[in-house]
């Protein structure tokens, strides 16, 4: 009975280090690499005949760089796991590639061995993160949720806890919901509510809402 093997797309705008990778790639019996591009644009344009499980993608390439390729394969293809593999590991270009669904993130010098892991798992369901990558990314979600809670408070002199029920309010939590996560009884929840409609001089939370999302 022959084994259902996993369909790889290596796309690299670096010829050599493509090939090198679909070796190590190949080493493994249960991997089949099904194609190289060379870009995004590429990638996109040969996905339809490789019918790829999983694409390694790298992130700085000409044309359609990696981030913006990973949001049009995952819009396009949305069962088909993407790993971000390159040498640049910039905050924003981590953040930008998870949130447009990249399932992980690698870095070049990850050993074949992990290489060959990360796309096993990857295609099994996990999202693979290296330790540094990690702490990048939660450091990045740190600078971001600062930055709110400052724009908030400059303008429209909110209170900590008031910034904390906003920034519910705006993802979408109830009142019920904010009350359990900050344990507050929901009675002392409406009154943040209730003054945060007054800071923002909006009538209900829909208004609040809109206020909210246009300073953020």
């Amino acid at each position: 009975m022959e084994i259902t093997k996993i369909r790889v797309l290596v796309v690299d705008d670096q010829v050599e280090l493509a090939n090198e990778i679909s070796r190590v790639l190949g080493t493994d019996p249960a991997l089949q690499v099904v194609g190289v591009a060379c870009d995004g644009l590429d990638a996109l344009a040969k996905i339809p005949k490789a019918k790829p499980d999983v694409v390694l993608l790298d992130i700085r390439m000409p044309n359609m760089n990696g981030v913006v390729a990973t949001k049009r394969i995952k819009t396009e293809y949305p069962d088909i796991k993407i790993l971000i593999l390159t040498t640049f590991d910039d905050s924003e270009y981590i953040l930008n590639a998870i949130n447009n669904g990249a399932s992980g993130y690698l870095l070049k010098d990850i050993g074949g061995g992990a290489l060959i892991a990360a796309v096993k798992n990857a295609y099994g369901g996990d999202t693979i993160l290296p330790s540094q990558i990690a702490r990048r990314i939660t450091d990045a979600a740190k600078h971001v949720a600062a930055d709110r809670e400052i724009k908030l408070m400059r303008a429209f002199a909110l209170s900590e806890r008031e910034i904390e029920v906003a920034l519910m309010m705006y993802e979408g939590f109830t009142n019920r919901q904010i009350s359990s996560a900050l344990k507050l009884s929901e009675g002392t929840t409406r009154n943040y509510v209730s003054a945060i409609y007054v800071k923002t001089n909006t009538e209900n939370r829909a208004g609040a809402i809109e206020a909210i999302k246009a300073v953020l």
